[in-house]
């Protein structure tokens, strides 16, 4: 009788330890989020003035699921992209925050990878480094060094989500540190390997990258294998929760492209809502999966 109560304490033990991890992860991600919103914010008053000069050196205009539709009639507004990082960079902060706020005592071993996704917008800040380089004059290394971060933290978001799927239909979550690395790893390796231009950018101010029809293709695979685990999962767990996520999921995709390859006024709030409702979504059904555990 008492080994079984010591084993019980042992589990309640382990499973508040997971939590107050997980919970300081969000800690961090909020605090590193945080200094990315005041480095951009710091920025602005050195480089606002350097985005016409930026935007009428771009190359060419900006891809994304919309944006392709008015490039063709509607100019480039040099201070979109601007807006956007700073929309992206405070996005990211404000969902960390409210995930925090929401399952800091919940059990979810998908929010983690959620929060994740959330935190991976802080990257886009350094979308500044074009416009600065620009006004200081620096290095194209910079720009290069700058577009591996951005490149890292879009695939660092997009595994992310994926994590969380592959998660709900039902891996074993053990040791979720190693599916964090894995992830880490995975990021690198595009972000490392993927060739830069570094002295061309299109009208987002994203430096032209190689391989970008295989890129999308890869990604596109990714969000369709995404959504397909969280569907799965509603019936393998028998939650109908997870068809609503698995829509949030392409929601928080379909933002993020829309937003983060914005060139005019008419796409950034079209992102934002995407974003804003497919986070919504996620964390409230998420939360009801596990509301009673």
């Amino acid at each position: 009788m008492n080994k079984s109560i010591e084993f019980e304490s042992a589990l309640v033990y382990s499973y508040t330890m997971t939590i107050q991890v997980r919970n300081n992860c969000f800690k961090a991600e909020i605090a590193i989020a945080a200094a990315a919103a005041v480095v951009a914010v710091v920025a602005a008053w050195k480089i606002f003035p350097a985005y016409p000069e930026a935007g009428a050196e771009a190359v060419r205009r900006s891809q994304g699921i919309v944006q392709g539709f008015f490039s063709g009639f509607i100019k480039a507004a040099p201070y979109v992209p601007f807006v956007t990082t700073l929309a992206a960079v405070g996005c990211s902060l404000v969902s960390v925050i409210l995930i925090y706020h929401s399952f800091e005592k919940t059990q979810s071993q998908e929010i983690l990878y959620i929060s994740l996704f959330a935190f991976s917008l802080a990257f886009e800040c350094v979308r500044l480094m074009v416009p600065l380089k620009i006004e200081m004059e620096l290095s194209n290394v910079y720009l290069v060094m700058s577009t591996r971060a951005l490149v890292f933290g879009r695939y660092f978001g997009l595994f992310s989500l994926f994590a969380a799927s592959v998660c709900a239909a039902g891996l074993e979550t053990q040791k979720q540190q190693n599916i964090v690395f894995i992830i880490i790893a995975a990021a690198l390796i595009i972000a490392g390997g993927i060739p830069i231009d570094g002295l061309s950018w299109d009208s987002s101010l994203k430096m032209l990258l190689g391989y970008s029809s295989m890129l999308v293709m890869i990604e596109w695979g990714i969000l369709l294998i995404t959504a397909i685990s969280f569907i799965v999962s509603s019936f393998t767990r028998s939650a109908k929760e997870y068809i609503f996520i698995a829509a949030g999921s392409v929601l928080v995709y379909l933002g993020r492209n829309i937003l983060l390859n914005s060139d005019t006024w008419v796409t950034p709030a079209l992102g934002l809502l995407f974003l804003g409702a497919g986070t919504w979504l996620i964390c409230t059904k998420l939360h009801k999966v596990y509301l009673w555990l």
